[in-house]
């Protein structure tokens, strides 16, 4: 997947060329000095001085070691500042600024606290506003309770814009399930998503995935310490690189294996549009054979759609069973979850949503052949309010629940902090497990907290991304 895994801790950046000092307002001043400040410790790449530019409650959301990962992997790597502009500065606090980097232009977000420390410290890549529709979008939202008239005024930021299509919404709050639809199954249809339309749910497999090597370690069948050349063809575990690399790495994004492999282009009638559908897995295996590792196994957080992807190939062969069926055995035919496939039958294929990408333009849904186990299910509202009830209610004696309860046991206590796939995050001083997901054509987002009993689940049929929705949903309602 694209995958950008968003996890709602305040980033990082930069920087202003100074403008009029006497234009400016005396907050803007300390804004633009904090920036020049910030210019300098990028030329020398100082991740420790910026660092120090930031207040406790950045530092409360993102530590030391996890900031000099970010500024070495993300920061540095862009190169010299080319041009800046300011774009907004609203409320005389937040400031906007559009940067050209040597590699990419990128929009810029900061603020400071009391003691003129960097509390909001964000950069996103720099987008043309999308204007909105001339029209409101349809929705089931009754919009008679307080919960749906918050629902929706988060909603209405996202589906009002021209290059959304459609969204559905499921909130577990105190036991109780509302549901909400909004926009259009496909284009120029008027026809309203039901919580039984079918979406591409993108990385939100990966915690599927989870709970079936969950399930198989309970069994006796696998142990998240062992090493995964256990599993590999001789040729494949011959290479010392991988010798390190344990199970729970594949799950926990820590086995420094990077994305994407380096031979994903070289599938046979590769499609930059369906980009997984003919990686398979000689092709897996003859990359593995004489990958090199940037870090070692366990130290670092690098998210991986090619380490869960081995992960799946893992538990087919101990199980001798596909990925599909795994997750029909183990986890959606106990829950009655009858919508959530990796490949729709026919009777499915008419509730399935078409994709849309950044420009609101159609494109192909994604297929998966070996690296399925990271992002190859589809879903709807329905399973997965079903799937979060289960999450969230671990306590049972069955072999699923024990499975789910494994997953979410912290495994790497860094930042970011990570069950088996779950990642935890902390919305408004509470923390929520969480993922999300996106292919070129859809989103998906997922958090849940047992004690308060809230989950907030989002699938949208366009990749504009729904992280933040979802994010702003679990402020409002918490």
């Amino acid at each position: 997947m694209r995958s950008k895994l968003l996890l709602f801790i305040a980033l990082i950046l930069i920087t202003l060329a100074a403008k009029n000092s006497d234009a400016q307002s005396h907050q803007q001043q300390k804004v633009d000095s904090i920036f020049q400040l910030v210019c300098n410790y990028l030329r020398t790449k100082d991740a420790n001085k910026i660092y120090a530019l930031t207040g406790d409650q950045f530092k409360a959301a993102l530590n030391l070691e996890a900031f000099r990962a970010i500024a070495n992997q993300q920061l540095f790597p862009l190169g010299e500042i080319r041009q800046a502009e300011l774009t907004s500065f609203i409320n005389n606090k937040t400031a906007t600024y559009k940067v050209q980097f040597e590699l990419l232009t990128m929009e810029v977000l900061l603020s400071l606290d009391e003691k003129d420390k960097l509390d909001l410290f964000y950069f996103r890549p720099f987008k043309i506003e999308t204007p909105d529709k001339l029209y409101f979008a349809k929705t089931s939202n009754p919009l008679k309770s307080q919960q749906d008239k918050k629902v929706d005024s988060v909603a209405k930021t996202y589906i009002q814009k021209l290059n959304t299509v459609g969204m559905s919404i499921g909130i577990i709050k105190n036991g109780q399930v509302s549901l909400y639809n909004y926009g259009e199954v496909a284009r120029n249809t008027d026809q309203l998503p039901t919580s039984e339309t079918l979406y591409e749910i993108g990385s939100l497999t990966k915690t599927f995935t989870a709970t079936i090597l969950a399930h198989y370690v309970n069994e006796g069948k696998i142990k998240l310490t062992d090493p995964i050349i256990k599993y590999l063809p001789d040729s494949v575990a011959a290479n010392s690189a991988l010798k390190f690399i344990t199970i729970v790495n594949l799950i926990n994004h820590t086995s420094g294996l990077p994305s994407i492999p380096s031979n994903f282009a070289d599938q046979k009638n590769y499609d930059k549009l369906n980009p997984y559908k003919n990686y398979n897995k000689q092709l897996l295996f003859s990359y593995l054979k004489s990958c090199t590792l940037p870090t070692k196994p366990g130290e670092k957080y690098v998210y991986s759609n090619l380490a869960v992807g081995l992960l799946g190939t893992i538990l087919e062969q101990i199980s001798g069973r596909s990925f599909e069926q795994m997750v029909s055995d183990i986890i959606t035919s106990p829950l009655n979850m009858k919508s959530t496939v990796a490949h729709l039958y026919p009777v499915l294929t008419t509730r399935f949503a078409p994709v849309y990408n950044d420009d609101g333009k159609q494109t192909p849904p994604w297929d998966f052949d070996a690296l399925a186990s990271c992002g190859a299910l589809r879903s709807c509202i329905d399973d997965l309010v079903i799937y979060t009830k289960a999450n969230i209610n671990d306590n049972g004696s069955g072999p699923l629940a024990k499975a789910i309860k494994l997953t979410h046991e912290i495994t790497f206590n860094k930042e970011p902090k990570l069950g088996l796939a779950w990642h935890i995050i902390v919305v408004n001083g509470v923390s929520y497990y969480f993922h999300n997901g996106d292919t070129y054509g859809s989103s998906s987002f997922l958090a849940f907290n047992k004690e308060k009993n809230l989950a907030v689940i989002i699938l949208s049929n366009s990749v504009v991304e729904i992280t933040g929705v979802g994010a702003d949903m679990i402020r409002k309602l918490q």
